[in-house]
């Protein structure tokens, strides 16, 4: 797991665990990064099943509630059947466009 900051957005890579381990771990340590944007880049993983993907539900609920984006990034799923609730992309430019048009949003108070 790789933790970069690009201003107020923190980019968090998965290499090699499990998405269930990178969602604990990412529990662990949500008090140092929740003040920010969160990126989880899954790019790098070959198989990502839906029921990976519903594992990030509960802490991007949570974020997102604190007003903040919780976005995911991978092109291994069917974009079609991802939970509204959830937030994925194919790209990393993607996920900076949405969190932009979220911070818009915010600001205009929608």
């Amino acid at each position: 797991m790789i933790f970069d900051k690009d201003g107020n957005i923190t980019i968090i890579t998965q290499e090699k665990a499990s998405v269930k381990t990178l969602v604990n771990n990412i529990e662990q340590v949500y008090e140092k990064y929740k003040n920010g944007h969160i990126i989880v880049n899954l790019s790098s993983l070959d198989k990502i099943s839906l029921e990976d993907i519903i594992e990030f539900l509960r802490i991007s609920n949570t974020h997102r509630g604190d007003k903040k984006s919780f976005v995911i990034v991978t092109d291994n799923v069917d974009l079609d059947m991802m939970p509204d609730e959830l937030c994925v992309v194919p790209t990393l430019h993607e996920a900076y466009d949405i969190i932009e048009m979220e911070d818009i949003e915010r600001d205009l108070g929608f």
